[in-house]
């Protein structure tokens, strides 16, 4: 088979198709045939050196896809070959072929095709793992999404407007912050022009975001803890601002709040497992329905992974941008 490799470590031109040895599915794990992956984050620091796979995973990058099964490995049972499914991986995902635990599988969605169910996995585990199994947000709360037009922003927004919250979120630019309040967004903030923490107490009365789903990390720490409301929750899935800062914590507790920070690619894959079935539970039916949708900017050929990169670090794209096999 054929994947992106990365023989050095650099650039977006670092990133090299190539061909490969096939994988074969271990016990528990099936093989799937990729119709499509997506670019996350993840995948430009492991380009660039600074984010190893997890021990025993692909070498290759891509942390989901979207396909057909072409075979079951030992102890596999309630899938079949030639299923359509999309799953989450802790690599391997910018290939023609990838070996995934069963458990980290789910079906395409009803009414959905293959090429926007590549958009979903990794969002879907992120959202609700942070938003809803850690930070448990609740109707009639407020959160604020860092980052709103981005493939996790987009899915957070409908998600918690689909439960019954009210949503703020940060963007860039008037065209970012205007998708965002197509999918739902209440209280849009442009962060080059505004201080969110003053925007999100105005929209609030005063009482700030119940939980604040975060990319940030250390640039945005002290201004987070400020703009949470009492027993506010400040959830971080991303360091793109740092990675230490100072916390005050006289003021975390006057406000009675929590701080978690947590990442997925690493964890071991019961809890994966356990994600998954939550987003199986909860998510899938919202989907379905058409109430929650993936959102797609642009596709280009996995060959042309350089160029999908070059998108994504410009930030100047909305939603997802995916990579065909």
């Amino acid at each position: 088979m054929h994947a992106i490799t990365i023989p050095e470590p650099g650039g977006p031109d670092a990133l090299v198709w190539a061909e490969v040895p096939d994988p074969v599915p271990g016990e528990g794990e099936v093989l799937v045939d990729v119709v499509a992956s997506a670019v996350n984050r993840a995948d430009l620091l492991q380009r660039q050196g600074f984010y190893d796979p997890p021990p025993g995973a692909s070498p290759y990058p891509g942390l989901e896809c979207a396909g057909r099964i072409a075979a079951l490995g030992p102890g596999v049972s309630g899938w079949a070959v030639g299923d359509e499914v999309c799953a989450l991986l802790a690599g391997g995902g910018y290939a023609e072929k990838v070996a995934v635990p069963a458990g980290q599988l789910l079906p395409v969605p009803d009414g959905m095709d293959l090429l926007s169910a590549a958009a979903l996995p990794e969002v879907t585990c992120t959202v609700w793992s942070n938003v809803f199994m850690v930070a448990h947000l609740r109707p009639g709360e407020t959160l604020l999404v860092h980052g709103g037009a981005s493939g996790i922003g987009t899915h957070a927004i409908q998600l918690a407007k689909a439960v019954g919250a009210k949503v703020a979120v940060t963007a860039g630019s008037k065209e970012k912050l205007a998708s965002c309040a197509e999918l739902g967004a209440d209280v849009l903030i442009n962060y080059r022009e505004q201080d969110f923490v003053e925007e999100v107490r105005a929209a609030t009365d005063g009482a700030g975001a119940d939980v604040i789903l975060d990319i940030m990390g250390a640039k945005y720490l002290e201004r987070n803890v400020k703009a949470l409301a009492v027993n506010g929750r400040l959830a971080i899935i991303g360091l793109q601002g740092g990675a230490k800062g100072e916390l005050n914590l006289g003021a975390l507790l006057n406000k009675r709040a929590a701080v978690t920070a947590t990442s997925l690619r690493g964890r071991p894959v019961s809890e994966k497992t356990a994600i998954v079935a939550a987003v199986r539970e909860h998510v899938w039916p919202l989907v379905g329905s058409g109430r929650v949708r993936p959102i797609v900017d642009r596709t280009l050929p996995m060959s042309e992974a350089a160029a999908a990169h070059r998108v994504v670090e410009e930030s100047s794209h909305i939603g997802k941008v995916l990579l065909t096999s």
